[in-house]
């Protein structure tokens, strides 16, 4: 990456006292000026007000040939000691920062689902890591303001200059640590509103046929603690990869139903180590796997601009990697028996009717019905070992007779057609393959085989890396709207976990 890193905590920390400032506003550079636009830079700006206790922050475009152009400013007033010499202390820059959150969280568009959970405030504990925490959370603003606000001929450099820093590996780690602080229902917030933001900005470079690719905006990490490994995950829908999809493609409404939506992730698993008389198991077990597909604006905008809510991606097959990244110490591993999810019975119709009436003779009617009971298993757990690598796939199958991979093929049009395919009002049938919300839960007590790896006493007492390497598949099929498009599209994704040998 070519541009330096923008270092605004330090900036901010070092703004002198305000009634030392020769200026009324101090300016620092977000995004440079390119070749294309030499003359125009995006700053965030220090502004004081004519009482000088009170200070603002805004993002300008700052241009040599015209006056400013204000993005956004904040909106709640930070007023401070204007004699201080140190005016932005931790306990300052903490109370700015979070304005700052509060600030993106306001750029959603479904703020109905929201929680009311409060954002910590500046009494909180000292929190570890600020100054990459700030910086990130301000290239955030910066990022999803430019997506909103920016003008045209500076959007797509700020855009991709500010994606650049945040898909760096300390930005990321800072990211983490600011969910952590914010907690897991503000985080879910804070990520549909900046992929809301990325989702815009992916149909934007669609549309225009941008030459600039854009790193799929995939988040996730992995937690180890209390016996317990977690990986989360968010992705938008549209920048996951098309493996598939049918021609023609979908109309306007439609697609923009398919394309505002996020995919969320958390699997989870409990692993123990237990010391035999001459070896060392350690046993992983499924403890909770979910995946939903959220929509990312209001229903009222879905409703006018949309298919309507219930058409979009289904989780279709999730395919899971448990791999240690060191085997010296590695004797064997073992997997249960591949299973299915419990059989759940209904009642297949078939019908014939017809009618042969000619005036003046005799009526001819035919009617048949026939009616038997067969028995769906719509998802099945399958369990493989490649070296030492446990390979856990949940595959949904297609409920028709022969049932097939949906992932992998496509559906008949006359099951398109038919009001009684499996796949039809999908989300609100009593035996359906999904939650109410259009996802997936594997829990512990249905689908809870263990993977079990046999190691040698060398191994006691050190630290053990394992791999966790995931490819998720997302389907769409019709499910309330006339339409004979389908596609598919994949997602991978790869996270390293710790376990102590003890």
């Amino acid at each position: 990456m070519s541009e330096k890193f923008p270092d605004v905590f330090t900036w901010i920390q070092n703004i002198p006292q305000i009634t030392k400032w020769r200026t009324t506003s101090l300016p620092f550079c977000i995004c440079p000026s390119t070749s294309d636009f030499p003359n125009s830079t995006l700053n965030l700006t220090a502004q004081k007000s004519p009482s000088p206790k009170v200070v603002t922050f805004s993002i300008i475009v700052q241009s040599n040939n015209h006056s400013p152009l204000y993005l956004w400013t904040t909106k709640q007033e930070l007023s401070i000691n204007p004699n201080s010499p140190n005016p932005f202390d931790e306990l300052t820059i903490i109370s700015l920062l979070f304005n700052f959150v509060e600030t993106i969280l306001t750029y959603t568009s479904n703020s109905s689902n929201y929680s009311t959970i409060k954002i910590p405030n500046s009494d909180s504990s000292k929190i570890g890591g600020l100054k990459d925490i700030v910086n990130t959370v301000i290239l955030t603003l910066s990022f999803v303001v430019c997506v909103y606000e920016a003008p045209l001929y500076l959007r797509e450099n700020c855009l991709n200059t500010l994606k650049n820093h945040l898909i760096t590996c300390h930005t990321r780690r800072a990211t983490i640590s600011l969910m952590k602080l914010l907690g897991s229902n503000l985080e879910e917030q804070w990520m549909r509103t900046v992929n809301l933001a990325f989702t815009n900005w992916i149909i934007e470079q669609r549309r225009s046929q941008s030459t600039k690719i854009t790193t799929t905006p995939l988040f996730s990490y992995a937690v180890s603690a209390y016996g317990l490994w977690k990986v989360q995950l968010y992705c938008p829908v549209e920048a996951m990869e098309v493996e598939r999809s049918s021609n023609p493609t979908a109309d306007s409404r439609l697609l923009f139903s398919l394309k505002f939506n996020q995919l969320e992730g958390v699997m989870q698993f409990n692993h123990k180590v237990v010391v035999r008389d001459n070896w060392i198991d350690v046993i992983v077990k499924i403890d909770n796997i979910r995946y939903d597909v959220i929509k990312l604006v209001n229903e009222k905008l879905m409703s006018r601009r949309g298919a309507g809510e219930h058409e979009k991606h289904f989780p279709s097959r999730i395919s899971l990697q448990l791999t240690p990244t060191l085997q010296t110490d590695f004797i064997s591993v073992s997997v249960s028996k591949s299973s299915n999810n419990p059989g759940r019975e209904f009642e297949v119709e078939r019908s014939i009717e017809g009618s042969f009436d000619p005036p003046n003779s005799l009526g001819l009617r035919v009617a048949g019905r026939e009616a038997s009971t067969m028995t769906m298993t719509p998802w099945k757990l399958e369990q493989s070992v490649l070296g030492y690598t446990a390979n856990l796939n949940w595959i949904l199958y297609d409920s028709s007779v022969g049932g097939r991979e949906v992932f992998s093929t496509k559906p008949s049009r006359f099951s398109i057609m038919s009001p009684r395919s499996w796949f039809k009002d999908r989300y609100a049938r009593a035996y359906r393959s999904f939650t109410r919300r259009g996802g997936v839960i594997f829990a512990g007590d249905e689908y809870g085989e263990s993977v079990v790896w046999k190691i040698g006493k060398g191994a006691l007492g050190g630290t053990m890396e394992w791999e966790i390497k995931g490819f998720i598949w997302l389907t769409y099929w019709p499910n309330k709207y006339k339409t004979f498009y389908h596609e598919t599209r994949r997602l991978e994704f790869t996270q390293l976990l710790n376990l102590t040998i003890a």
